[in-house]
């Protein structure tokens, strides 16, 4: 059973590489230099996207659950960690006018995005997303309606960025906790992929109208390529909480000369 493209869907690759350009027209243009392993880690993100969004680039067929498995994985994990990575917001606001990028520090300091901009919000946006399609009709239903998979594809892509941003981005969030608290929040999502992971596995409680091969061929990717994405987002984590007491260190430094 092969999904069909649906308009938005073929549109995507443009957006894309369009965001990919102006990200790197930012980057090489801007008025200080930015650096390059974050324009790489971005323009990497926007890579999986292209190539996740691409079913023919699975080693599946289109319409098999192992390529979905695989979409989901670099679409709503890979992806968004590289993309978040590239700390676009950062580099909005040191390339954009004056009053633009006040109004992105406005947007920013929002009620609206204080209440979505936590880990505990991100989190169940993320692990409710798939319990809901694995665990109900949804997945069934998206075989029969293309654009319906590719709405369940752009939640994993947001949710998973909003997760990746607020445990671990450079750029700016309002009201982060402590790094103790957002590892304890990755700790629960990482437990809730394998438990997941191992129902689906077993065939308990899951809705998956497909063939016992597939449905644990993907159960072994989401375990095992999850658990890949989500070390990498802890690395990133403590790799940022690392850097940023040496960081602090040299500005109080700064400041007292």
């Amino acid at each position: 059973m092969n999904h069909v493209h649906s308009a938005g869907g073929g549109l995507l690759p443009l957006l894309i590489f369009g965001v990919a350009v102006v990200y790197e027209a930012a980057a090489t243009l801007g008025r200080r230099a930015w650096p390059w392993s974050r324009a790489m880690l971005f323009l990497t993100g926007c890579g999986l996207l292209l190539a996740g969004f691409t079913p023919q680039a699975s080693p599946w067929p289109a319409g098999d659950f192992r390529t979905h498995m695989l979409q989901h994985l670099v679409i709503g994990m890979f992806a968004p960690l590289a993309l978040v990575l590239g700390a676009p917001v950062t580099l909005a606001l040191r390339s954009l006018p004056v009053g633009a990028a006040r109004v992105v520090g406005r947007l920013l300091r929002h009620p609206a995005v204080h209440a979505v901009a936590n880990p505990y919000v991100a989190l169940v946006l993320n692990v409710g997303g798939m319990a809901v399609l694995f665990l109900t009709p949804l997945y069934a239903a998206t075989l029969r309606d293309p654009d319906l998979h590719l709405l369940v594809h752009m939640h994993f892509l947001l949710s998973g960025y909003l997760f990746a941003w607020v445990i671990a981005g450079p750029d700016p969030a309002p009201r982060r906790p402590s790094v103790p608290v957002r590892l304890v929040v990755l700790g629960v999502a990482i437990a809730f992929h394998s438990v997941l992971a191992q129902l689906m596995f077993a065939g308990v409680f899951v809705e998956l109208p497909v063939p016992v091969a597939e449905r644990r061929g993907g159960a072994d990717l989401m375990y095992y390529g999850g658990d890949i994405a989500e070390l990498l987002l802890a690395g990133a984590l403590v790799a940022g909480w690392r850097r940023r007491p040496a960081t602090q260190t040299g500005r109080l430094a700064c400041s007292r000369q």
